[in-house]
């Protein structure tokens, strides 16, 4: 009995495994296209809260900046 529950248990968990996906969850990305006079500190700190540095290091990292040189009409990806 317990290894006939134990198989059908091990089935539905693989089931699940097979079938799951990722969640979408965190919403859709956002664009920023960038304005005369803004820097990464300025945009990080209109659409992060708290602490714009890690706001910073997203949007670095995310949109594979080498520096902090923006020009206006760039367009960034907000994670």
């Amino acid at each position: 009995m317990f290894g006939k529950l134990l198989i059908a248990f091990l089935i539905v968990a693989v089931a699940l495994a097979v079938v799951a996906r990722t969640s979408s969850g965190h919403g859709p990305e956002r664009t920023y296209v960038v304005r005369p006079g803004d820097t990464l500190w300025t945009i990080a700190a209109a659409s992060y809260g708290g602490d714009p540095r890690e706001g910073v290091w997203k949007i670095e990292q995310r949109n594979h900046l080498a520096g902090t040189l923006l020009r206006p009409g760039e367009r960034l990806l907000l994670p």
